[in-house]
C-alpha cells in the first residue's frame, strides 16, 4: 500500500510540475529572430526557444517545399515533441503560380496563418544606399493579389495575413496610403493583417488609431521594441508603449503575438529572446 501511495504521489508531483511548466509558457516567437541558429541546428534552437518559455512560434524558413530543410510533416512532429505550437509562417516566396504548393506545405506543417511578409512576386524593393523599403505595382494591384491568395488560403483551411513594414503607412507615388487602401479594399473573410508594432511606430503612425478605424483586422502582432537611435531592441528596453497598445487588443482582433528582433547587434539572438520574454508580463502579455 505504501509503495502504491508513493507511486501516486510521484505521478501527482510530476503532473504538478508539468502544469507549472504549461503556466509558465506563454507568448510567441518569430523564428526570423533566431534564423542563423535555426540554420545551424534546428532542433537545439527550438529546444532553447521552448525552454525560454515561448509557447507559440512563427516560421520564416520555407524553401523548396521544406521548413528549415525538414519536410512539413517532420517539422510538425518536432514542434509537437518540444511542446511548441506552430501558429504562423512567413512565405515571402509565394506567387500566384506556386500558391497551391506553398499552402499545402503550410497546412501539412500544422500552421493556422499563412503570412505574406512583403509585397510578393518581385513587387518589394529595398534601396541599400538609403536603407529604405518601397514597392511597385500600386496598392490596387497588391490588394488584388492578396485577395486571390486569400481565397486560395481559405480553400486550404488557412487564414491569410499581410505583414507591414513602414512604407505601407506612407503615401506612394499615387498619393495613396497603401495600408489604408488594403484595409478598405479587401474582404476580411479572406485577407487580414499582422501588425508589426515597430514598423508602424517607425512610420509615425499610431497602432491604436488603426485598431479603432479598422477593428478586428489585425489578427496577429509582431512585438519588438525601438531604442533611442530608432533601432530594433529587446522588448522592454526601448520606447514603445506596449501596455497602452495592449489595452486595445480586443478591438484590434489580435489572437496571437510574436516577439521579433530583426537584428540583435552585439548580442546573441538566443540571449535577447530571453530578455524579451521576461519583459512580456510587465506589459500584461500572456
Amino acid at each position: 500500500m505504501k509503495k502504491m501511495y508513493k507511486i501516486v504521489l510521484v505521478i501527482l508531483l510530476f503532473m504538478g510540475i508539468e502544469n507549472m511548466k504549461a503556466q509558465d509558457s506563454y507568448g510567441g516567437l518569430a523564428l526570423y529572430t533566431v534564423r542563423d541558429d535555426m540554420a545551424t541546428n534546428t532542433r537545439a534552437t527550438l529546444q532553447a526557444v521552448a525552454e525560454t518559455g515561448y509557447l507559440n512560434i512563427e516560421a520564416a524558413g520555407y524553401k523548396d517545399g521544406k521548413y528549415y530543410d525538414m519536410t512539413p510533416e517532420n517539422f510538425k512532429n518536432l514542434t509537437k515533441e518540444l511542446g511548441l505550437n506552430a501558429i504562423s509562417t512567413h512565405q515571402s516566396s509565394v506567387t500566384l503560380e506556386n500558391a497551391d504548393k506553398e499552402m499545402a506545405s503550410a497546412k501539412a506543417a500544422g500552421f493556422k496563418y499563412f503570412v505574406v511578409p512583403i509585397p510578393p512576386m518581385g513587387l518589394f524593393k529595398y534601396d541599400n544606399e538609403t536603407n529604405t523599403m518601397s514597392m511597385t505595382g500600386g496598392a490596387e494591384n497588391l490588394a488584388n493579389i492578396l485577395t486571390t491568395l486569400g481565397k486560395k488560403a481559405d480553400e486550404y483551411g488557412l487564414q491569410l495575413l499581410y505583414h507591414n513594414h513602414d512604407f505601407e503607412f506612407m503615401k506612394d507615388a499615387d498619393g495613396v496610403v497603401i495600408i489604408d487602401y488594403l484595409l478598405e479594399n479587401t474582404d476580411p473573410k479572406y485577407v487580414n493583417f499582422q501588425m508589426d508594432l515597430f514598423w508602424v511606430t517607425k512610420a509615425g503612425a499610431d497602432p491604436v488609431a488603426y485598431f479603432e478605424k479598422y477593428p478586428k483586422r489585425f489578427k496577429s502582432w509582431h512585438v519588438k521594441d525601438m531604442d533611442k537611435e530608432g533601432k530594433f531592441a529587446p522588448v522592454g528596453t526601448g520606447s514603445i508603449d506596449f501596455a497602452r497598445i495592449l489595452k486595445h487588443k480586443k478591438k484590434s482582433g489580435m489572437k496571437y503575438y510574436m516577439v521579433e528582433q530583426d537584428n540583435s547587434w552585439e548580442e546573441q539572438p538566443l540571449d535577447v529572446i530571453v530578455i524579451s520574454h521576461k519583459a512580456l508580463k510587465k506589459f500584461g502579455f500572456k
